[in-house]
């Protein structure tokens, strides 16, 4: 995950001095705000004399237009305007360079993204836009892997409230960028809060309810109508590499990989044997509960003796709750 740092959030010292200290700890991009005010082209216009790291740039404005020759002056990475102040739907001009973005509030569905089918991003403002230091609304987990279902093949940035337990868990979630400001800055040091928003081990208070894969959302099969029909097919359908087996009232029973299935039939070539389900569930998964910390998390993971794609998640009286995957985190790693 990029971490974008939010220039203005630094009230202490002139731009220049800024920006040369995050160029020096190699951050991945700039994160420009503007709040419908045109001589921040000025600055950028300065940014690009200084150095050549990305520019990410936020723009609020209900007159997008008055922006189209100056994105075109002063060409930039990034480019999202604020949905919320909109007056009418955003039409870009093909020739203004750079990925295109939309910026949504929490209150604001995911949905309004489908008039904006050839933009790039989304990015998700996970505080009040413009409020340095504010505390990031864990609803927006939800509001990610909505998007991330519907729109697969886009980008996820997020801003606000992102420290390195935000971090940790956006990373996990397929979060492409995360803009970070005040937390950054009020470090002992840049390269001090760079270290916390991208190293491996964190501590969280954040429950891993609070991210995973919702129950309704998850591969199950009842263990009651199991048959080898709906198992293959809620992997299939599941995209996950395996599914839940819950019996009466959603107490998990175990769960069926495909592993599971390719070792039964490994089991059962030359033997003439008939693959029954019930013998290919796994009763005793590594799980987690609800209420387990990132932490608790973390060191449940180290203990294992095997590699953790996954893992399925139940609460104190092992009703399933949800699914837990690292296939994000494991792809922002490489």
């Amino acid at each position: 995950m990029k971490i974008s740092a939010s220039i203005y959030s630094d009230k202490k010292r002139p731009l220049e001095e800024v920006i040369r200290d995050l160029e020096a700890h190699q951050v991945d991009l700039l994160h420009v705000d503007c709040n419908d005010d045109v001589s921040v082209f000025e600055d950028i216009a300065l940014i690009r004399s200084w150095c050549s790291l990305p520019i990410d740039l936020h723009i609020i404005t209900s007159e997008p237009e008055k922006y189209f020759d100056l994105l075109r002056k002063h060409p930039v990475d990034y480019v999202t305007f604020q949905f919320e102040d909109l007056t009418a739907p955003l039409l870009l001009p093909a020739d203004i360079p750079g990925k295109k973005g939309l910026a949504v509030i929490t209150p604001t569905s995911i949905e309004v993204f489908d008039d904006y089918s050839d933009f790039d991003f989304i990015l998700i403002m996970a505080t009040i836009p413009g409020q340095s230091g504010g505390v990031f609304d864990r609803i927006n987990f939800t509001k990610i892997r909505q998007f991330r279902s519907r729109f697969p093949s886009k980008s996820i940035h997020v801003d606000g409230g992102v420290n390195g337990e935000v971090s940790f868990i956006l990373r996990n979630m397929g979060v492409s960028s995360s803009v970070s400001g005040s937390y950054l800055f009020n470090a002992p040091s840049v390269g001090h809060a760079l270290m916390n928003l991208t190293k491996r081990e964190i501590e969280s208070y954040f429950k891993v309810g609070d991210f995973m894969i919702p129950i309704e959302e998850c591969p199950i099969v009842q263990l009651e109508d199991i048959d080898l029909q709906a198992v293959l097919e809620t992997i299939e359908t599941g995209n996950l590499g395996f599914c839940l087996v819950c019996k009466q009232g959603g107490i998990l029973s175990g769960i069926i990989s495909s592993a599971d299935i390719r070792k039964a039939l490994l089991k059962s070539l030359g033997q003439h044997l008939e693959l029954n389900p019930r013998t290919m569930i796994n009763e005793n998964p590594v799980l987690l509960f609800d209420d387990n910390t990132v932490v608790e998390m973390l060191q449940l993971i180290k203990k294992c003796n095997f590699p953790v794609m996954y893992m399925p998640v139940v609460d104190r009286e092992g009703k399933a709750c949800g699914i837990l995957n690292f296939v994000h985190l494991i792809k922002g790693e490489l």
